[in-house]
């Protein structure tokens, strides 16, 4: 029979021995998987890839917790931004385009067991190469690796709104006036600053029916800060109302009977005696050309004409005459879109 049978209730030394090899065999493969594993999959390359590849399927909530992403309140007072800076491009639907293509081109190990992970992708039509620093944190099971950034890679976009409050981001429509308060509500034109995932490529416009924001892509790096000018412009319907509002001002003053016209732009002095109700008529009515000014669209001084035709008498010789005459004036204006979405014009 063979020498691992048990004889008078004792285990053959070659038995104990064949079960050591045996266990010493599972365990250096166990540690080899492990180790394997630890390179592979629970490595720190791997770590940054995930996180890469989150963000282009937009899977902003996986990126967003992924460890060492999100800032606290000390960090953000480190990097100068408000304690309340808006997360809300933190989403999915937002960004227009991720890191594709995604390669690990060096993973360096530093003395002090963190390591420098450098990646090369594609965002749009760039390539691009990003260093990301992490470093271990507590392993999982005791045993697999875990890793954080040890610099948050989230970016900030200070988005300059030029002359309207709102914008669209992606999908997304925000307020820039969303955390302000006081006079900083009033500005005509606004600065905020948000957080986003990076890298990433986001799309920027505005469209209503009274303003239009050309659209502008931004590209936002990891770990860095950008801006962006989101440039509203009075559409053709902005400008058509307050042509509409400044023909129908112009055309109750023409009809008032009078010599000067009350609060309006045009008028005559006569020193004759005047014999009949004048009668005003527009020759030309100034063409309504918008610009942004300080804290409004601006209409500069623009020229128009008007007719007068009145009898009068001649206090020299007591002749009676029929007066003609053009009079050349000037209008300005501002004019603001009110919170109800109305137009309100301020004559100048």
């Amino acid at each position: 029979m063979g020498s691992s049978r048990v004889r008078g209730g004792r285990v053959s030394p070659l038995a104990v021995a064949a079960w050591a090899g045996l266990a010493v065999l599972l365990a250096g493969a166990f540690l080899a998987a492990l180790g394997g594993l630890n390179q592979t999959i629970y490595g720190a390359s791997s770590f940054v890839e995930r996180y890469l590849e989150a963000i282009a399927d937009d899977d902003i909530a996986t990126a967003s917790t992924t460890p060492g992403v999100a800032l606290d309140e000390a960090e953000l007072e480190e990097l100068g931004l408000p304690a309340n800076i808006s997360t809300a491009m933190l989403r999915s639907g937002v960004i227009e385009a991720g890191p594709e293509d995604v390669r690990i081109v060096n993973d360096e190990t530093l003395p002090d067991g963190s390591h420098s992970v450098t990646a090369s992708y594609r965002l749009k039509a760039a390539i691009i190469e990003s260093t990301f620093d992490v470093r271990p944190i507590d392993p999982l099971y005791g045993f697999l690796n875990r890793w954080e950034f040890a610099v948050s890679p989230l970016a900030v976009i200070d988005v300059t709104a030029a002359h309207n409050p709102l914008f669209t981001v992606g999908s997304l429509s925000l307020d820039t006036r969303a955390a302000k308060s006081g006079e900083e509500l009033a500005a005509f034109t606004q600065v905020t600053p948000y957080l986003a995932m990076a890298p990433a490529a986001y799309e920027f416009h505005y469209d209503s029916t009274l303003l239009d924001a050309p659209h502008v892509s931004v590209q936002a790096e990891a770990s860095a800060r950008t801006s962006v000018v989101v440039d509203a412009q009075p559409t053709a319907e902005f400008v058509d109302r307050v042509q509409v509002k400044v023909d129908e001002f112009l055309q109750a003053c023409a009809e008032q009977p009078v010599l000067q016209p009350t609060d309006c732009p045009f008028g005559i002095e006569i020193d004759d005696r005047v014999v009949s109700e004048p009668q005003w008529s527009l020759v030309s009515i100034p063409l309504v050309v918008l610009t942004p000014g300080e804290s409004s669209f601006e209409m500069p001084p623009t020229e128009g004409v008007a007719h007068m035709t009145v009898e009068a008498q001649s206090l020299f010789d007591g002749d009676f005459y029929t007066l003609e005459e053009d009079r050349p004036f000037t209008l300005a204006l501002t004019a603001v879109i009110k919170p109800d979405g109305n137009i309100a014009i301020q004559l100048r």
